[in-house]
């Protein structure tokens, strides 16, 4: 009768060749995350930290200005909701497939991000590994890239010397990119045209304090018109 551990292993085994996209993505952004804490003055041990403890990618990359900058509690508790708002739709998504995990479903909560959702969202276990085991192996080393890029980066960033200038421009050009990729699909293309619009009524309205009205904005348009939308 195998153990626990060995079906832990077993299914990360299993497990692992649906991790490989997310393995590379994170490595990248892992890495250019901890050399931009780096150039701030954050060594290893507060990157990692950061990285272990708040896990929200997009977040971190924000947080790093607002760590730099006169802190507003109440703003970074506003921008970090919006920011990860959409970890509620991916909770409520995931419901039955984590329904009767026991103790597992506290990891899975805390280490699901967008990466994690979508590989356990469509991946279905092997018939001879237990579900829990399958997915807690996925999120724990979805988890472990991330934590591992950021260590990798910090460490790159204290001993090698290079001009870091764009480099904090790399999360937004993979949400650009992740942007073309979404209004190439014809149903995907009014959701694109609201948020742009959305965000350019923000700027000219708000300024630079554009993030939050436009996510306000955006979600009140596509609320109001999701029957059109969806259909």
């Amino acid at each position: 009768m195998k153990t626990r551990k060995n079906k832990l292993l077993y299914a990360a085994k299993k497990a692992f060749p649906h991790t490989i996209p997310v393995l590379t993505g994170f490595m990248v952004l892992g890495i250019a995350y901890g050399i931009l804490m780096e150039t701030k003055g954050y060594g290893p041990i507060w990157s990692v930290l950061m990285s272990a403890i708040a896990f929200c990618g997009s977040m971190q990359y924000v947080a790093i200005t607002l760590l730099t900058v006169a802190f507003d509690p109440l703003q970074a508790l506003l921008l970090s909701i919006m920011v990860n708002a959409r970890h509620l739709f991916y909770g409520i998504s995931m419901l039955d497939k984590y329904k009767g995990m026991g103790k597992f479903r506290f990891f899975f909560i805390f280490w699901l991000c967008d990466e994690t959702f979508s590989v356990c969202y469509s991946a279905e276990p092997p018939e001879d590994v237990e579900p829990k085991y399958f997915y807690f192996a996925i999120s724990a080393m979805d988890y472990m890239y991330w934590v591992l890029g950021t260590l990798i980066g910090s460490v790159m960033g204290g001993l090698i010397t290079f001009n870091t200038k764009g480099m904090d421009f790399a999360l937004t050009a993979l949400f650009v990119v992740l942007f073309y990729e979404q209004i190439r699909k014809k149903e995907n293309r009014i959701s694109g045209v609201i948020g742009v619009l959305a965000a350019v009524a923000a700027l000219c309205v708000f300024g630079t304090n554009l993030v939050i009205p436009s996510m306000i904005l955006i979600l009140a348009a596509l609320l109001a018109g999701r029957k059109r939308i969806c259909s």
